[in-house]
């Protein structure tokens, strides 16, 4: 397995990672390509036209993460020649990652890096310090679990998955497949939640993370290769989370069935909308 820890005990990422004279940090997208192992910069740059496209849908100025930049690189005997490059900002990185090839083994550690890092960057920048880093991280990724769920519902039923009985079925697939054969109603008695209480509102950061990734990457493998059939959807949802789960067993990572409840998301959604206090009548 490729190291993500450089001798500087930095992580890839963080040791691509540039600060101009304003002290606004970017990344480069040549940099970034290698460290994705995309050895042909051509192909990468499809992967950052869909992170465009992606950054268009979501409502945001295209401008303010992508920048056209021209860089002078040695050729030789002191000669130097302008190659371009396109400077983004941490959230182009995440919608990149997000849209890069899910078999690099680097890519789904840089989908974990980067979401987390753009949330909590975002999280510091609205001045929330009631908020641990914990609880930031949480907060993103259940959001990202709700979008991209509701992206995975829509592959899923013109593969053929019509019903909501189907869709319970194929979601437990996708349990089966990361929590070692366990379905839902098993995780929540293993968890120790009531059947009213939500499992994705339980997990903590690293097994948000580890969903998260299970649910991109099946949406992602159904639309490639147009998947149908409910039977077929429900295969390829359990072969996706049986991936996640061996890449984290791969790197010595605690299985996420194991992983401790954490307290309800809602908890932190109030702290950020505290309920507005009645006014005591005057008397």
């Amino acid at each position: 397995m490729k190291s993500i820890i450089t001798k500087a005990g930095q992580s890839l990422f963080d040791e691509i990672r540039h600060e101009d004279d304003q002290g606004t940090e970017y990344w480069l997208s040549r940099e970034l390509a290698k460290v994705l192992s995309y050895s042909d910069y051509r192909n990468f740059i499809s992967v950052i036209n869909k992170a465009m496209e992606a950054c268009l849908n979501s409502g945001g100025a295209i401008e303010n993460h992508f920048g056209d930049v021209t860089e002078m690189v040695s050729i030789g005997y002191g000669v130097k020649r302008e190659i371009k490059e396109i400077r983004l900002s941490r959230y182009a990185c995440y919608l990149i990652v997000q849209n890069a090839d899910p078999a690099k083994e680097i890519v789904a550690i840089g989908q974990t890096y980067f979401a987390i890092q753009t949330r909590t960057q975002e999280l510091q920048k609205e001045e929330q310090p009631q908020l641990t880093e914990e609880e930031q991280k949480r907060l993103f990724l259940r959001g990202e679990m709700t979008r991209h769920n509701t992206q995975l519902a829509a592959a899923a039923q013109e593969a053929g998955v019509k019903t909501s009985l189907d869709y319970a079925i194929f979601q437990n697939h996708g349990y089966r497949g990361l929590y070692g054969g366990l379905e839902a109603k098993d995780i929540q008695a293993r968890k120790g939640l009531k059947k009213s209480q939500h499992i994705l509102d339980h997990m903590g950061s690293t097994e948000l993370a580890a969903n998260l990734f299970r649910a991109t990457q099946t949406e992602e493998k159904i639309k490639r290769e147009r998947i149908r059939g409910k039977q077929n959807a429900n295969r390829v949802h359990e072969e996706v989370g049986a991936k996640v789960r061996q890449t984290i067993e791969e790197i010595g990572g605690t299985m996420p069935e194991d992983l401790p409840t954490a307290d309800s998301i809602k908890h932190i959604e109030k702290k950020l909308n505290p309920p507005a206090r009645k006014k005591k009548p005057i008397e």
